[in-house]
This record gives C-alpha cells, structure tokens and sequence, in this order.
C-alpha cells in the first residue's frame, strides 16, 4: 500500500457549478470517467503548452541570424554580459 501512495498525488481545487457540469456531460459523451476525463485533459494541455514553450520555429531570416551569430567570432558586450549573469541568477536561485 505504501508504494501506491507515493505513485499517486492530488489535485484539488475548485471550479464553478456550470464549468463542472459541462466537464461532467462531456466526460459522459466521451464514455469515461469525469477524473479519467479531466486527467486526460490537463495532460494534453500540459503537454501542448510545454511543447510551445520549449519549442521555437524560426523563419529563415531568423535562421540565417542566428547561425551567423553563432559563427562569429566577435565577443558578447557589456548588455549581453549583464543580461547572462540576470538569466543565472534567476534560475540559480529557484
């Protein structure tokens, strides 16, 4: 029993009365449970948003810059530095 508690965790929160009863009617017509249902939904989502913001499709021009820049040989500037040493501290501290 112990090792099905600690694969199992809840998510509780509240929604209002016509959001639930449109999630369960849909739950209904799909043929499957409203947790199933709203499992199944919060993980799509998760996964689409995700995807989004791991993912970048750059237009060519945006392309050929960026691997020109990767190819130069120049060094980053003052702002760039600075911006760099923002970005560690930031996800250092979380």
């Amino acid at each position: 029993m112990a090792a099905l508690e600690q694969t199992i965790s809840r998510l509780n929160f509240r929604l209002p009365v016509e959001l639930k009863e449109k999630i369960e009617r849909a739950a209904i017509v799909s043929g499957v449970t409203v947790t199933d249902f709203a499992i199944n939904a919060l993980a799509n989502s998760a996964e689409n948003v995700l995807e989004k913001h791991q993912n970048r499709v750059l237009s060519d021009r945006d392309r050929d810059v960026f691997l020109a820049m990767l190819d130069s040989d120049r060094e980053p500037n003052e702002e760039l530095k600075k911006l760099a040493e923002e970005y560690k501290n930031r996800v250092i501290s979380k």
